[in-house]
């Protein structure tokens, strides 16, 4: 491995899967989660007298992880979703993907500009629009709890699964600008919405062919279990990694792929599916043990404003466009309330985070980067602590 995921951190990321497997139990009762768990563990194992690994912001693997973990966790999600019940209620995830996510970018931007008023308009988009996608995995506590109505839960994972591969492409086209001065000579815009559409249909056709033959070759008797599982994983990491290697969006084409093949596969219960969500889920405690180590350090750069900026991100920046976007779509005030709070910011945000470490001068990096920490560890803590209380909350109301 290159330097910032050698051995030694390998070894260091194992033993903390092994600690958090031992005491889960007792730390989610007192609502800890995993991602607080090894947020925690990175930065204490690697940073200060206590650390005893390094790892680099600046590493490729790191950003290679991270976006593979996405991918898997995006795949494992979408294939869960009913075709059916989607095309029967498209209208609130299309409300919120079309109304509440341009609106909570463009908000996040001014409040950006308005905090950090040093930072250039095209910086505080990059900062604006990295912290505006949600996160399935994050938000796994709130969609998978059952006392949570199933309506509620399958609009937030669609919203999760689709936000983040739309808001990439602005990413890029922000970074772009704030390196170039502007993004108007550079062809980004159109660049983006074929990233889009390239991403869609190849993650679309490449799920429908792999579960159509998947499907088959488990009717025959061809393949074993064990060899099922790993196959699904392989449709999942290579919708993403060929479409984002023939120009088109990764994310996308890895949620759409897994919308494709739970479709094909929905008449067979595909139990090899658990596989997929197991590596995802195992990769994401990588990320996070990742984010204590590399970028936790950073807020040591964050003021006031990167606080206040964090603040804002999480409620009145995601909760004033989720209001908006649902009125009228037949919610009551506490149901828009929860969906406008669970909007949990993670792995996209910190995508896009390395990706900034990559484009932008050192000058403008560090507080992008800081302000992006700052926001990601504050949905870390306060998404992870209040989804328990709010599920049980929810679960005695009718309210969707």
């Amino acid at each position: 491995m290159e330097q910032g995921l050698n051995l030694v951190v390998t070894a260091v990321v194992a033993g903390s899967i092994v600690v958090w497997g031992m005491v889960s139990g007792r730390l989610q009762r007192w609502n800890i989660s995993a991602p607080m768990f090894f947020v925690l563990a990175g930065w204490v194992l690697t940073n200060g007298p206590t650390g005893v690994a390094e790892v680099r912001l600046d590493s490729a693997g790191v950003r290679d992880v991270t976006e593979l973990a996405l991918a898997l966790v995006l795949f494992g999600d979408a294939a869960q979703v009913r075709a059916r019940d989607l095309r029967r209620d498209a209208g609130p995830p299309i409300r919120l993907l079309l109304i509440g996510l341009p609106l909570t970018m463009a908000l996040g931007t001014l409040v950006a500009k308005w905090v950090l008023p040093d930072l250039s308009w095209w910086v505080c988009a990059v900062v604006g629009i990295a912290v505006a996608p949600t996160d399935a995995a994050l938000g796994a506590a709130i969609v998978e709890d059952e006392r949570v109505p199933e309506r509620v839960r399958r609009i937030l994972n669609v919203e999760s699964g689709l936000n983040d591969g739309i808001a990439t492409p602005f990413v890029k086209v922000a970074l772009v600008a704030a390196v170039a001065g502007t993004a108007f000579e550079t062809g980004s815009e159109t660049g983006a919405l074929r990233e889009l559409l390239i991403g869609a249909a190849g993650g679309a056709l490449i799920g429908l062919v792999g579960g159509w033959l998947l499907v088959r070759a488990r009717a025959s008797g061809w393949g074993t279990p064990a060899a099922h599982a790993l196959a699904v994983a392989g449709v999942a990491v290579g919708a993403f990694a060929a479409l984002d290697e023939m120009g088109g969006n990764g994310f996308i084409a890895a949620f759409v792929a897994g919308l494709a093949y739970g479709a094909v596969t929905r008449a067979a219960p595909d139990a090899a599916l658990h596989f997929t969500h197991q590596m995802g889920g195992l990769l994401s405690m990588l990320v996070w043990f990742i984010f204590g180590a590399v970028m936790l350090p950073v807020l040591q750069y964050a003021g006031w404003r990167e606080a206040v900026f964090a603040v804002l991100a999480l409620t009145v920046v995601r909760m004033v466009p989720v209001a908006l976007a649902l009125v009228g779509a037949g919610f009551d005030r506490f149901t828009v309330a929860v969906m406008g709070w669970f909007g949990p910011r993670g792995l996209a945000s910190v995508v896009f985070a390395l990706l900034a470490v990559d484009a932008l001068p050192s000058a403008d990096t560090l507080r992008v980067v800081a302000a992006i920490t700052a926001t990601v560890l504050g949905s870390v803590v306060l998404h992870g602590a209040s989804a328990a209380p709010v599920s049980s909350r929810y679960g005695s109301t009718d309210g969707a």
